[in-house]
């Protein structure tokens, strides 16, 4: 991931909708990027461990959990030209769910590093989640056996960076904390 693909024009969510190709495609302010191929066992489990403690901890609550492949529209009532599939969402708005995924920003947006696609989510997406008000985003990497936290404040992400006997908090999810040591097991 990285490079944009199908450059001839700008492409909306309605567009995106029409797609029936076995690839699956993020878009970002209507350019087109092709989504890296399945991840590593490795990306999985991360996912599966910090998806199994929200998810504990959400149980019975008002927020929903979604795991990649979940469309999230980020700019919808603008130009619809954001789709993305971040590996773990969370929503504690129901009005933002539809029957395609979420529609504007989730509370909680986790993406885990892999080598084809660190720059597209240190950068790329770390601003696209900005613009869009995601309220809390957290970057793994599973390399370095860190977690870097962006907490929205004033229109900017305060940023902490937290390594593998660490207990981070979910701010957006009052007392939800993930015992990375958990997670960076057998890693």
């Amino acid at each position: 991931m990285g490079e944009p693909v199908l450059k001839e024009k700008l492409y909306t969510y309605a567009d995106y909708m029409t797609w029936t190709c076995e690839e699956r495609y993020e878009l970002i302010d209507g350019v087109t990027y092709l989504m890296s191929p399945g991840p590593t066992w490795m990306h999985q489990s991360i996912s599966e461990r910090i998806g199994r403690r929200i998810g504990n901890f959400l149980e019975g609550g008002n927020c929903f959990l979604f795991y990649a492949p979940f469309d999230v529209r980020l700019n919808a009532d603008a130009g619809d030209d954001t789709v993305v599939q971040p590996d773990i969402s969370v929503v504690c708005d129901r009005s933002k769910l539809d029957a395609h995924g979420c529609v504007g920003a989730p509370d909680l947006i986790i993406e885990i590093l892999s080598p084809s696609t660190r720059r597209h989510d240190l950068m790329l997406k770390f601003n696209v989640y900005l613009r869009a008000g995601v309220r809390e985003y957290w970057i793994v990497d599973p390399e370095y056996k860190t977690v870097s936290v962006h907490i929205l404040d004033n229109g900017r992400y305060v940023t902490n960076v937290y390594g593998e006997t660490d207990h981070p908090s979910v701010h957006v999810l009052a007392g939800c904390e993930i015992n990375l040591s958990e997670i960076f097991a057998e890693f």
